[in-house]
């Protein structure tokens, strides 16, 4: 319980202390006028209530992977810990607040067009496929995983709830963004906000009350967990596979959605970076959940492996049962019911954002005016026509690379920051180190992975030498591509 407490805290002080900094160290301007108010057009650009952009962004981003990914992190034990507070206030926050605001001093563009401002045209052209590509990726696996979980729930056939939930995200892609998803987000974020609450709250109860025991993060207990480690090595594979509610480079097409509805800069704190915070204090929750339930990794691990009894059947646990039993088992019949709501309100959160922001970068590059609803729908119906096929194929195959996608752009994202932190004369540490650090996870990952996750299967020594090479010579270029440009501009 001390670490859980003690990791909470820690994620409020680094909102307060740490985005406090950071807020003021890119220059937040309160009297600038923001891209909702000049670029006005009641469909995409709206000004909107503080309190409710921000449950916007936070519903945008946390999908399944502060639950999902959490459970699955947890396998490795108490250093899923660890990441999730450093790089929640480190990395994820920061990379989110600068993804936001410099959307807003940029009139609202999404990522691809700022990487191309700042890293050049070749840097443009590959966002230009690879953001698409990861944000279809996104809307297709959360049209699936939670018509999945309302099977589950409901006993309703999942192939009706396919079709209810893409009418949804056709709707909230196509409609101003106060109709839909203005309207009903506070809703859903009263769901997660209570499944998060309940959660927690009842296992503090049940450490208290020694019907649960909490495993605490020590020296001891600082290793890999994983049933199966050769495969699953910590480092790079942890800060893979748990990627939102530490960073996750998915955070950056969702901010430019809020940073069109943002009244003023001032705010960008609150949204972008305490969005972030309150997705790793969810993440901490289940990660601690799914330890404390199993009796530690070794029990979590050993429940996935070789299964655990569910109504007389031996059953692998995944992390969808994994959320059913701790839901039924805490919280009761109705409260289960109330919970895993606010689970399935993560993906269909985070997919009909994933769609919306899809249309909105389309359209940006292609210099397409969104503002009429038939141009809206020349760049959505072949979205949802691919997304449709995509759907009725296997698509696990694809999502297997989804997980270090979501890092490849976040060091993109982070790097492209740098540069503009270098351009303009700033010292560049804050984003340069996270970016080399996540670079040399993902060259590692290539390196170090096994083939069916897309990776080379070598030696781990193999891949640390190459990944830190890589970031090594990333980090000593900007040093000194930041150097230059002090010297020029001294003369």
């Amino acid at each position: 319980m001390i670490t859980f407490c003690v990791s909470i805290l820690a994620l409020v002080v680094g909102y307060l202390v740490y985005g406090k900094f950071v807020d003021r160290f890119f220059g937040s301007d309160a009297g600038r006028q923001t891209p909702a108010v000049a670029k006005a057009d009641g469909v995409d650009f709206k000004v909107m209530p503080t309190w409710k952009v921000f449950v916007i962004q936070f519903l945008n981003i946390a999908g399944l992977g502060p639950i999902f990914g959490a459970i699955m992190g947890a396998a490795y034990g108490p250093a899923a810990y660890l990441w999730i507070v450093i790089g929640c206030i480190f990395m994820g926050a920061v990379h989110d607040y600068f993804s936001g605001m410099l959307s807003i001093r940029n009139d609202g563009v999404n990522m691809p067009d700022l990487t191309g401002k700042y890293l050049g045209r070749g840097a443009k052209t590959f966002m230009t496929v690879f953001v698409p590509f990861l944000l279809l990726a996104v809307g297709v696996s959360f049209v699936t995983g939670p018509a999945d979980l309302m099977q589950s729930l409901t006993g309703m056939d999942k192939t009706w709830w396919l079709y209810i939930i893409f009418v949804y995200y056709i709707l909230a892609t196509l409609l101003p963004i106060d109709k839909i998803i203005g309207t009903i987000y506070p809703f859903m974020g009263a769901a997660l906000l209570f499944m998060a609450v309940g959660v927690g709250g009842a296992m503090l109860w049940g450490d208290i009350s020694g019907s649960l025991s909490m495993q605490e993060l020590t020296f001891s207990t600082l290793k890999n967990y994983h049933a199966d480690p050769e495969n699953n090595i910590l480092i790079p594979m942890l800060f893979i596979v748990i990627s939102c509610g530490a960073i996750s480079g998915f955070h950056s097409t969702q901010s430019p959605l809020m940073s069109r509805c943002l009244k003023n800069e001032k705010y960008g704190r609150p949204v972008f970076y305490g969005a972030m915070i309150a997705e790793g204090i969810v993440a901490m929750i289940w990660a601690s959940a799914a330890m404390a339930y199993f009796g530690g990794a070794e029990g979590l691990n050993d429940a996935a492996t070789n299964g655990v009894m569910i109504d007389g059947v031996l059953t692998k646990v995944t992390p969808a049962i994994a959320v059913d039993m701790i839901c039924k088992s805490w919280l009761g019949k109705v409260g289960a019911i109330i919970a895993v709501i606010g689970v399935v309100v993560c993906p269909i959160t985070s997919g009909d954002t994933a769609f919306r922001s899809m249309r909105l970068t389309i359209a940006d590059l292609c210099r397409y005016d969104q503002k009429k609803i038939s141009k809206r729908l020349v760049v959505s119906v072949p979205i949802f026509v691919a997304a449709y096929f995509f759907c009725m194929a296997d698509f696990s195959t694809v999502w297997n690379y989804v997980g270090i996608c979501n890092q490849i752009l976040a060091v993109l994202v982070l790097w492209t920051v740098t540069a503009y932190l270098v351009q303009s004369g700033k010292p560049h540490w804050m984003t340069s180190i996270p970016a080399a650090f996540l670079t040399f996870i993902c060259v590692s990952y290539f390196m170090m992975a096994p083939f069916k996750a897309g990776g080379l299967h070598l030696a781990p020594a193999a891949g640390y030498v190459c990944g830190g090479i890589v970031a090594l010579a990333a980090l000593i270029y900007c040093t000194v591509k930041a150097r230059k440009m002090k010297s020029v501009s001294s003369l």
